[in-house]
This record gives structure tokens, sequence and C-alpha cells, in this order.
């Protein structure tokens, strides 16, 4: 930890490190459910004769649900359809998803929120759904340690991941600057987002995706799975 501290300020020119918020990302973070939305994504985007793979889905998580669809219809279709086409085409996905059930916790989530809440750190969420059953489990299965005052919605922002707007909107509600957010995250686009906007980034390859694509992203730390970090956190912060 000493040493991607460092290395941490020395890239963006801070002078200190002091955590008061931990912003996590949600899916594939906090629930166990990039299987299910690969397989909603798949099935939905075929249906509009769309072809949309298990590594597109991944590759492309964290990005508001709209914006994956667009930019995908222009590449395989060379049009550009209505923010409330990509819309239609992002419900039928939202049905299909929710047809599956609900997504298991990630093993280890609870612990490590407890380990942060005891340290008197701010617990955020920054997501790219704007699913309001999502956004109500969410305050359920994590009540004590977040309120919906610190969730960040795609409909929170103008801009998704990778750009640093979610994050720095995290920042905004948590009432933190940069240098003193820690932001963890599963995905290339989030961890992209994180790193923009100028957070310590934790990545946590919960996926298929190898380390590498996580790296090259850049995150200051990376960990194979949650309770990895649930375990080093004591130590880390």
């Amino acid at each position: 930890m000493p040493k991607a501290k460092k290395l941490y300020l020395e890239k963006h020119g801070f002078e200190r490190f002091e955590p008061k918020a931990v912003l996590f990302d949600m899916d594939g973070v906090l629930y166990d459910s990039m299987p299910r939305h690969a397989i909603a994504w798949q099935r939905s985007m075929a249906s509009f004769g769309i072809h949309m793979t298990e590594a597109d889905a991944y590759a492309t998580e964290g990005a508001r649900g709209i914006d994956t669809i667009r930019r995908m219809v222009r590449q395989q279709r060379g049009e550009d359809i209505t923010l409330e086409e990509a819309q239609r085409m992002y419900d039928e996905k939202t049905r299909l998803f929710h047809l599956m059930g609900e997504a298991p916790l990630m093993p280890g989530i609870l612990e490590l929120m407890d380990l942060i809440h005891r340290q008197h750190i701010t617990i955020g969420v920054v997501t790219g759904s704007g699913q309001r059953p999502l956004i109500n489990r969410l305050i359920k299965d994590f009540d004590g340690f977040l309120d919906e005052h610190h969730i960040v919605t795609a409909y929170d922002v103008t801009h998704g991941k990778p750009n640093p707007e979610p994050y720095l909107m995290g920042m905004k509600k948590a009432g933190v600057t940069p240098s003193q957010t820690i932001v963890v995250e599963n995905a290339p686009l989030g961890v992209a987002a994180g790193t923009a906007a100028q957070a310590f980034t934790i990545a946590v390859n919960t996926g298929p995706l190898p380390d590498e694509v996580l790296l090259s992203a850049g995150c200051d730390l990376l960990f194979a799975k949650m309770t990895d970090l649930r375990d080093h956190w004591p130590q880390l912060f």
C-alpha cells in the first residue's frame, strides 16, 4: 500500500491522501449480477437485430445502458437512434434481467462495508443503472451503511462512465474531494472513470476479463475477489 499511495499522489500531484468516502460500483461489486446482465443483454439486443456477446457486456459494464445501445446500433446499423428508442430497447433488457430473479450479494461485501463504517468513512454507490427496484434493493440490503442521498444513478448525470462525471457527482454528494475518495470498481470503464475523477481507484476482478484490462484502465490497486479486499482493508487503510 505505501508504494500504491506514493504512486497515486505523484500521478495526480496531491500532497496528502486522506480517505473520507468510499464509492462503490454496483453490478459485479456489490452484487454477483454480471452473468445475468450478460444474458439479458444478449437476448434483448438479439430481439432488435443487434449482436452482443458476453465479452461486450462485460467490456461496456458501467456505462449508461442507453449509451451502450446507441453505440452498438451505430456500429452495426450505421444509424443514430433517438434517446427514446434506446430507452425502449433498454427497457426490454431490464425486463429480461428482472425475470431472472435477484442476484446474490457479492461474498465479503457486508463485512467490508462494516469495516469502512467503523472507520467513520462515508459509503456511496455510483451506478450506470437507474432502475428503481435496484435502488430500493440497495437501500434495503445495505441499511445502516448507505442511504439514498449517497447513490448516483444514470439519471443524475449527463455523461456515463468512462467519463469522470458519475464519480465527481458521487464526491459532491459525499462532500469530499478526489484525494479523500476511494473508488471500488470491477470494470474497465468504471476504473477509467474513477481514475479520471482522480480518486484512489481499486479494481476487483470479479469477471472474466484479464487483469491487464483493468490495470491498463489505470487502477491503483487490483484484487482477485471482494473477500481479498475485505481481508486486506485493515492493513490498507
